[in-house]
């Protein structure tokens, strides 16, 4: 009986130990977001030790995970009809409300999270989502299940979400789902913010194009890979649920480079710079005059190193506008949509965020931008049972809100 108390006891401490980790008293629910890091870190940790085992790779064991946990059929209800279909040969779930008449109504293209690799649209939080956003704005919202690495790398989900977009833009398509051509979004989260606003730009400098997004509505977005040192980077390194050293192996294999420029990807801005990054580059991630003073805190830029040639294969990809939509030219910004961008005060991409709604703003661009002090990377999915934070749900609430007085 001792024995057995013991053991308990043990086990016990070493749950707590595990769960347990320093958060910023600031953020919102810290034990459940604990508990809920401790979670996706245990799969984190199954999926590295079959990758090193040869059995798969890392990310197929989380996406295993989601399928059995999250995934969903496509299911209507007396509001809400949902289909599975394909625009520009990419699957894509549709969300449209019943009834209606013949009046148009609203469109977004969403893009899901997950760090290019990770998720899929036909998640159960993703389809709370879209449904919620079909019924309160009476809109027609398309769900993109772009193609995920390490069997697609850039530009392949790029692409993927450009041709969906360019599908559904299309005047055959939206007469079908009758949607008003003058009010069309494009929307995403993370990764998928990442794209949103990479097709926003593309589709806004295509001349040849006759239907154009209204908005751009772009949640907690990675729009950048040159310094992950900036301050929110160096704040929230260890902030559940997107760790500062998970974020660099994300881009990595989004962009098909080695896992082993890890170390070099997290050193410095300049340890990436080969060869050398010419200074109108530098300025659009130049956080010092980009992000107000009151994010900027304490932090200094990270001491530059010298560049690497083992990194030479990944600046492509790291200067692409089109993997890093931060840094584009004013001209191509400047013929983007109107914009919402939404930040976490606790996120490593917080200030990837504020850069770009700043860059946007001196482009001349009207922005919205919607932070949130106690928010973390991720909260708004995190709206409904059995992980519920008020963070979640007052940033859905408002995002939604921002949707219908602007689409």
């Amino acid at each position: 009986m001792r024995l057995r108390w013991a053991g308990g006891v043990l086990l016990s401490v070493a749950a707590a130990y595990y769960i347990y980790s320093p958060l910023p008293s600031d953020v919102n629910g810290p034990w459940k977001l604990m508990i809920l890091d401790a979670l996706f870190r245990s799969f984190i940790h199954v999926g590295d030790m079959a990758h090193a085992l040869g059995i798969c790779h890392s990310v197929h064991v989380l996406n295993s995970v989601v399928s059995w946990a999250e995934v969903i059929e496509a299911r209507s209800s007396p509001t809400v009809h949902v289909t599975d279909s394909a625009f520009g040969g990419v699957p894509s779930r549709v969300f449209q409300p019943v009834g209606g008449g013949a009046k148009l109504r609203r469109g977004v293209v969403y893009f899901h999270g997950g760090g290019w690799a990770l998720l899929t649209g036909r998640m159960r939080s993703y389809d709370v989502l879209c449904r919620r956003m079909a019924e309160e704005l009476d809109a027609v919202i398309v769900s993109v299940d772009y193609r995920l690495a390490p069997e697609a790398v850039f530009p392949d989900q790029f692409h993927d979400a450009l041709a969906a977009s360019r599908a559904f833009l299309s005047s055959e398509v939206l007469q079908h789902y009758r949607v008003d051509p003058a009010r069309v979004g494009v929307s995403g989260d993370s990764a998928g913010g990442n794209l949103a606003a990479a097709v926003a730009q593309q589709m806004s400098a295509d001349d040849s194009l006759s239907v154009k997004f209204r908005i751009q509505a772009l949640i907690y977005p990675v729009l950048q890979a040159l310094d992950l040192n900036t301050p929110s980077y160096q704040q929230n390194k260890n902030v559940p649920i997107l760790h500062r050293h998970l974020m660099a192996r994300f881009w990595l294999l989004y962009l098909g480079a080695n896992p082993s420029l890890l170390p070099h990807l997290l050193s410095s801005p300049s340890s990436l710079l080969h060869p050398p990054i010419p200074p109108s580059i530098r300025a659009y991630v130049n956080w010092t005059a980009l992000i107000p003073a009151k994010h900027q805190k304490h932090y200094r830029h990270i001491a530059m190193e010298t560049g690497s040639g083992e990194v030479k294969e990944v600046v492509p990809g790291l200067l692409d506008i089109r993997a890093a939509p931060l840094l584009a030219e004013q001209s191509v910004l400047s013929r983007t949509p109107q914009a919402y961008v939404m930040t976490c005060e606790f996120d490593v991409l917080r200030d990837d965020g504020l850069m770009y709604a700043r860059r946007l703003q001196d482009a001349g661009i009207r922005v919205t931008s919607d932070h949130y002090d106690d928010g973390f990377h991720g909260c708004m999915a995190f709206a409904y049972w059995p992980f519920w934070f008020k963070v979640g749900k007052r940033s859905l609430d408002n995002y939604i809100h921002w949707l219908d007085h602007n689409l």
